[in-house]
């Protein structure tokens, strides 16, 4: 019995060298294949320029099918390395919905601190009910008196916005989330 291949788009994990992060998502804008690069603009203390600094140092992530993503790579000299699924051995896929939370939860952030360090308090599995941000679904932390949605995507990377109590409900951890935090 043959595979079905997957043909539909799908968001993958690649790390690239340090630095270069900036140039693989212009080359990837040129082959026009979708792509997120988290990052912030930082102004000089000296000067008017302002320049952008990727958020997680030697990552970005790809929306393509599996084979134009191997594609990128053999064809196109794409310097990248997929992050591998242990279990099934192939690209490591990030959900739709997974990457949609995080990337909200970090334009909305608003802060410099938006992506969080490992270590978080456990808390609450919430959704949020109201605002721009509605509909994620991430944990609660407080931390100096004020309330976040901490969204995770791969398990290492961790984005929080500042939400509003009222704001939010809590729902049952989903089973991925239940074996990664308790």
């Amino acid at each position: 019995m043959k595979h079905a291949r997957n043909t539909s788009n799908q968001w993958f994990a690649a790390r690239t060298r340090c630095g270069s992060e900036l140039r693989v998502r212009e080359h990837l804008g040129r082959l026009g294949t979708e792509c997120f690069l988290p990052s912030e603009w930082h102004r000089h203390t000296r000067g008017r320029r302002s320049y952008e600094h990727p958020l997680i140092p030697g990552m970005i992530f790809l929306r393509t099918t599996k084979q134009h993503a191997c594609e990128l790579t053999n064809d196109y000299g794409l310097q990248v390395r997929y992050l591998m699924d242990p279990a099934s051995r192939t690209l490591l896929v990030v959900p739709d919905k997974q990457m949609d939370d995080f990337r909200r939860v970090l334009d909305m952030s608003g802060e410099e601190d938006a992506l969080c360090e490992d270590g978080l308090a456990l808390g609450d599995y919430v959704r949020v009910i109201k605002g721009a941000l509605r509909g994620v679904e991430g944990r609660i932390l407080e931390f100096k008196g004020r309330v976040y949605v901490v969204v995770e995507l791969l398990g290492s990377f961790f984005a929080k916005a500042n939400v509003p109590r009222t704001w939010l409900e809590v729902i049952d951890t989903p089973e991925s989330a239940r074996m990664k935090w308790n």
